[in-house]
């Protein structure tokens, strides 16, 4: 198994600056005890990914290990009898929402909005925020559009989807999960009741057959979620290393046809990879030669492996020319992320477009005096001041 440098959990991520902390840690291996943010004791391991030992589940949810107080990504989901069936039952659920086709056809609808935040900026003129200004809006109407969520409702489901990500207060995390069920419950009553079974992703889930409710519910807004959460974090980081790398932005503007590496590159890079996706063993096994027991919390570093130098050359360097190689950013194997094939698109368009048209776009202001949101379990930036 490659070597591979433990990720810290939650130590907050500076993407300018994350060599230092990769060069320290290289050497202590592939797999680690750890504990983690709440003080409970782990593994953590870069592959496994596709491991049947693994899953999301534990027999005993109580007294399994956290990575933090999220209710969404914090601890165990799901039964730990039927977990595989569960979600196997998910994914052929979802899956044809996600098809090449619809999403063929949802790539001109993401050009047109992206375009149409690219008029405001530009008319506003500059300084701006691009967080507020593009990165932030666009997943969130994407997403809308894709599942068929009032726009107008982006201020209360944001609201809800940042305070269920909270991975410092259990008691608003799961207050925050609770209000996006409600409000997932009453789209779905309401798609079924319009009964346009085409209109959009509710719409068709709410009418197929055998799919209650709560069902219909949970998944439209696990959606709703990861739709747009995970991508306003990349476009912002993305644009972020970019920017703070002028001759990176320079080398795309110049040559457009560098989009897909210069994509591939930005979910690479560092600031994406979190603490690690939490699995928890569902029986004793040997990983590298380590024991662990039944029901230990796994932490599979995707952001670690991501930046492996067996596999990537100079890992830690942001490089939109570097080769073509497979990274980890949305998994592997069974759980690989169903909307990844969305996220590029909506990646792809954004720094096409934004090349094109900003071509002299920058940072408002030094990296020291960026934040990020340290308390969420997407982070991301609070804003990002540029100039043109």
């Amino acid at each position: 198994m490659p070597t591979v440098p433990v990720q810290l959990p939650y130590e907050q991520p500076d993407p300018m600056r994350p060599a230092p902390l990769l060069r320290e840690l290289q050497s202590r291996g592939s797999i680690h005890a750890i504990r983690t943010a709440v003080g409970h004791p782990g593994w953590q391991v870069r592959a496994l990914l596709d491991d049947d030992r693994l899953g999301r589940s534990h027999r005993e949810p109580d007294k399994a290990s956290r990575t933090g107080e999220s209710a969404v990504f914090g601890g165990p989901l799901g039964d730990f009898d039927t977990e595989r069936a569960d979600h196997r039952r998910m994914r052929s659920l979802l899956q044809p929402h996600f098809s090449p086709k619809r999403m063929r056809a949802l790539r001109a609808r993401v050009e047109t909005l992206t375009s149409g935040l690219l008029d405001d900026l530009a008319a506003a003129g500059p300084p701006a925020d691009l967080h507020a200004a593009l990165a932030l809006p666009l997943p969130i109407a994407v997403i809308c559009e894709l599942l068929g969520v009032p726009y107008s409702d982006r201020a209360r489901f944001r609201a809800w989807t940042q305070a269920a990500g909270d991975v410092t207060d259990r008691a608003r995390s799961e207050q925050g999960l609770t209000e996006l069920f409600l409000y997932g419950r009453h789209l779905v009553t309401r798609k079924r009741a319009e009964a346009d079974a085409d209109a959009d992703v509710i719409s068709r889930l709410a009418a197929t057959a055998g799919v209650s409710d709560d069902e219909a519910a949970s998944m439209s807004m696990f959606l709703l979620f990861a739709g747009h959460e995970t991508t306003v974090a990349a476009i912002d980081e993305g644009a972020l290393w970019l920017l703070a790398y002028p001759e990176q932005w320079q080398a795309l503007v110049e040559d457009p046809s560098r989009i897909d590496a210069a994509v591939e590159e930005i979910l690479r890079a560092p600031g994406l990879g979190g603490g690690g996706i939490p699995r928890y063993a569902r029986t004793d096994l040997e990983i590298a030669g380590v024991q662990v027991r039944a029901g230990d919390l796994v932490l599979l570093d995707n952001g670690a492996a991501n930046h492996d130098a067996t596999v990537f050359a100079d890992p830690d360097r942001f490089d939109i020319d570097r080769a073509a190689v497979p990274h980890l950013s949305f998994g592997h194997g069974a759980r690989y992320c169903i909307g990844a094939p969305l996220a590029r698109i909506e990646l792809h368009v954004v720094f096409s477009q934004l090349a094109a048209r900003f071509p002299t776009l920058k940072l408002g202001c030094s990296t020291e005096d960026l934040s990020f949101n340290a308390h969420v379990l997407t982070g991301g930036l609070t804003a990002l001041p540029v100039t043109w």
